[in-house]
């Protein structure tokens, strides 16, 4: 779920920097610190704006510019029982591995449909039904948490598509015959191209023929001259 949150953070600056423009290097040092950062209990997504910047504070010892600056981000914070669209990024024995965003969750094979059956020899590895359901690399999936661990800096969760609605989207299928389409029109382009070589090959073979037929022509032509010369 998202939220918009008020925050504060320390932000350090190299006393080369002080000039007119420090409130503006201020803020794009903020950017670059906190923007797409996990704290372990949410992520910071965005930035909207800066409303208070204390005065600087020379660390004693090294000359650099203290700053408490307060401002306000959009985060995003994962609930357990939330329904969220993700990606897989790898399938294995034991289950799926899912980004939903920042956030990586783990499907295990006790939580997937008894129906899918995991296919080891697939390329890539894969569960499927064999009736058109397919959980592979790539494949967009709705997950539900059944639970999130946060620790300092990181953040884990554990999902589920064993229930109503949930699991490889619809679209996926459709990417699939657009694929197996394409693949076909390929093979189809593939055997007409090798039915025109194989034209232009019997084409140049009766050229050579009629080639061929000339010369002998030719020769008979010579023949007979000949012949007429001698009489």
């Amino acid at each position: 779920m998202f939220f918009l949150k008020q925050l504060k953070r320390t932000i350090t600056v190299h006393p080369s920097f002080l000039s007119a423009g420090m409130q503006e290097r201020i803020f794009e040092k903020l950017l670059a610190d906190v923007e797409g950062t996990n704290t372990g209990s949410y992520f910071i997504i965005c930035v909207m704006d800066q409303y208070d910047i204390s005065e600087g504070r020379v660390i004693p010892g090294s000359g650099m510019i203290e700053y408490m600056v307060n401002f306000r981000a959009v985060v995003w914070k994962p609930f357990k029982g939330e329904t969220l669209d993700g990606i897989v990024q790898q399938v294995v024995a034991n289950g799926v591995f899912v980004e939903v965003g920042p956030l990586t969750c783990f499907v295990s094979r006790q939580s997937i449909p008894s129906d899918l059956k995991f296919d080891g020899n697939a390329t890539p590895p894969q569960y499927t039904d064999n009736a058109g359901q397919v959980i592979e690399k790539g494949t967009q999936i709705r997950v539900k948490l059944v639970g999130v661990r946060s620790d300092i800096g990181q953040m884990f969760a554990v999902a589920t598509i064993k229930e109503d609605y949930l699991g490889p989207l619809d679209g996926n299928r459709s990417l699939r015959d657009d694929s197996k389409s394409t693949t076909d029109d390929s093979k189809s382009t593939t055997d007409d191209s090798k039915s025109t070589t194989d034209d232009s090959k019997s084409t140049v073979d009766d050229s050579q023929s009629t080639i061929d037929d000339s010369q002998s022509t030719i020769d008979d032509s010579q023949s007979t001259t000949s012949s007429h010369t001698i009489c």
